[in-house]
């Protein structure tokens, strides 16, 4: 039995997807970055923690897997989460404005006798955005929840003038890195 040990509303579509079953897990994992920290390491280790938290949830279960995902926007080292509020999404934002940045994700699948895990890197190119398109963007609510304070499959995907990667790991569940993590423990339908 697969367990998603997320609360996304877009993982659990993105999941949906690749036509597995699944149930979803509510994880409660601190997401802070350590000093010095590089960020695929902190992505990772945030994507396992949440597999590990799921895992401890569902241990009785005759072949529980634990899916754990983690997905951070990366500009010059700096990781950005989720905004905090308007401002903090205004900043992110202004920052992504006329530059490329990577969006890193990283997935951990573990059950009682083994664990794995697979990692998607995308580079996204932003347009130069003006400050009045920044304020009517973050006025949407759209940016709240979500890491940079973008949406891809929203009305951020204007914003964005080229994608080298996947565009389901913008999203937050690369589905090719996905599907094979998943096949590894067992067929994917």
């Amino acid at each position: 039995m697969l367990f998603l040990a997320s609360q996304s509303p877009r993982r659990r579509e993105l999941l949906r997807q690749l036509g597995v079953d699944f149930d979803v897990l509510d994880v409660d994992v601190l997401e802070q970055r350590e000093p010095g920290e590089p960020p695929l390491d902190y992505v990772s280790r945030v994507a396992r923690e949440k597999a590990a938290v799921g895992l401890l949830q569902v241990v009785a279960v005759p072949g529980a897997v634990v899916l754990g995902a983690d997905t951070e926007v990366v500009l010059d080292d700096d990781v950005f989460g989720k905004p905090v509020d308007a401002a903090d999404a205004v900043r992110m934002l202004r920052r992504l404005s006329g530059r490329t940045h990577q969006v890193v994700s990283v997935l951990w699948a573990v059950s009682a006798g083994r664990e794995e895990h697979a990692s998607c890197t995308s580079r996204v190119e932003f347009a130069e955005l003006s400050e009045a398109a920044i304020a009517a963007y973050v006025g949407t609510g759209e940016p709240f929840g979500k890491a940079g304070a973008y949406a891809i499959q929203g009305r951020a995907a204007a914003f964005i003038r080229r994608l080298d990667g996947s565009y389901s790991g913008v999203m937050g569940l690369p589905l090719h890195e996905t599907a094979g993590l998943l096949g590894r423990f067992e067929p994917v339908a």
